[in-house]
Order: structure tokens, then C-alpha cells, then sequence
């Protein structure tokens, strides 16, 4: 079965008297273990797919499964716990605490876990050093550059161990080296048996995947397998 699943998914924006169609019928589904990146212009509907399938939003009309799992069956309390254990978020801007350090932003998602805190810092620890960024861990976040940033947003991610990572334009407020660094450790944590989702409007960034959909108009344009990236 696979590890998500939509049937003719629609989000539909009321605007006054008209409405906006954000997704138009959207029907996909991504299996355990996939690298999948998500193209698309701006306004083709791929950050507003991204949004449902990471609980963060909820569809229109239609259907959405996770893990086998409608997610109009979904309690609040189980919506939150999923979105923790079993999801990963990585963001364009970081959305890291500026004056806390790399170690305590890290740690976050762990205050909302079932997690023993004696074990917190062993588990953060562990996903620093996965993004290479051991040597920095009690620097504050603001004083990092935005490779790095980037990186231990990467770490948070992680830290749970989540079944599927989403990244909506992880790249898209760096310079080319650093960016090609993120996508080097997204492959590897592909490698370690994760499923990423990647959101991107970038054709060498998405040539990492193996799979791309593009979007337009809130429709899948183009569902794809391709070959892997070549360095």
C-alpha cells in the first residue's frame, strides 16, 4: 500500500462571491521510500498539495490517505501526534529561533514528544552531526550562514526519525554550492530509507529525485520517473 494517497483531492479558497481553485482534482499516490520532487510555477497549486499532505492544511473535496489512513478519520490529538513523529518539515525560510542555539533549536519537536527527556540531547546530537554540523552546536542561529541555517532545519527535521520528509523550496534563498550541499544530504537521508516530498521550481534541484510531477492550474501536468542525478 502506499505510503500516501490521493483521490481527486480539490482546495477551493472562498473569495467573497467567487471562489479561487487552489487544486483542481488531484489523484497521485507516493510509495514508502520514494524521492519525489513537485514542480510547478507559481500559483500551479504545488506549496497548497504540499500543505494537505503534511496535515497542515485540509482539502476541499476529495480524498486523502496517509499510511493507509483517511485523513478525515484523523483525531486532532492524532493529527498532531503524526505531524510529530511520523512527518518532518524543512522550510525555504528555516523557521528557526534566532537567539537559541543550534542544540535547543534542534531539540524542539521534542518538548512535543512522548520522548524521554534524558534522551533528548543524545537525539539531537545524533541529527547535527547527520548535517555536518557538529562544530556549531552552541552557536546561535543567527550568527550561521544560510547554508547552514538550512542545515540544522535539516537536523530538527530528523530528529524523530520521521517516515517521510516534506521540503517546500529548501534551496531557494541559497547560493548555488550551499544548495547543492542540502540536496547532497537529502540524498543521503533518502539513502537511509526516508520518503522525501521536495517542492521546487528548479530543474537541476528536482534532478535529484526520481520521480517529478509537475503541476499547473492545480492539475498534475506530468508525473515522471527519472534517471538519478549525475554529478
Amino acid at each position: 500500500m502506499p505510503l500516501i494517497e490521493t483521490k481527486d483531492l480539490k482546495k477551493i479558497y472562498p473569495v467573497g462571491e467567487t471562489a479561487t481553485i487552489a487544486l483542481a482534482g488531484v489523484t497521485f499516490s507516493i510509495e514508502e521510500n520514494e524521492f519525489v520532487a513537485i514542480m510547478g510555477k507559481s500559483g500551479s497549486g504545488k506549496s497548497t498539495l504540499l500543505h494537505i499532505l503534511g496535515f497542515l492544511d485540509r482539502h476541499s473535496e476529495g480524498e486523502y490517505l496517509f499510511d493507509k489512513k483517511t485523513f478525515d478519520v484523523y483525531t486532532e490529538e492524532e493529527v498532531a501526534h503524526v505531524r510529530n513523529k511520523k512527518m518532518g518539515f524543512v522550510f525555504q525560510s528555516f523557521n528557526l529561533l534566532a537567539r537559541t542555539t543550534v542544540l535547543d533549536n534542534v531539540k524542539l519537536p521534542l518538548l512535543y514528544s512522548d520522548i524521554e527527556e534524558s534522551r533528548w540531547e543524545k537525539l539531537a546530537l545524533d541529527a547535527i552531526e547527520k548535517v555536518g554540523l557538529s562544530h556549531r552546536i552552541n552557536h546561535e542561529s543567527s550568527e550561521l550562514s544560510g547554508g547552514e541555517r538550512q542545515r540544522v532545519a535539516i537536523a530538527r527535521a530528523i530528529i524523530n526519525n520521521p517516515n517521510i520528509i516534506f521540503a517546500d523550496e529548501p534551496t531557494g534563498n541559497l547560493d548555488t554550492k550551499s544548495g547543492e550541499q542540502i540536496m547532497e544530504i537529502f540524498e543521503a537521508l533518502h539513502k537511509e530509507g526516508h520518503t522525501i516530498v521536495l517542492i521546487t521550481h528548479e530543474d537541476d534541484i528536482a534532478s535529484y529525485a526520481e520521480r517529478i510531477i509537475t503541476m499547473k492550474d492545480g492539475k498534475i501536468w506530468s508525473d515522471n520517473n527519472i534517471k538519478k542525478h549525475q554529478k
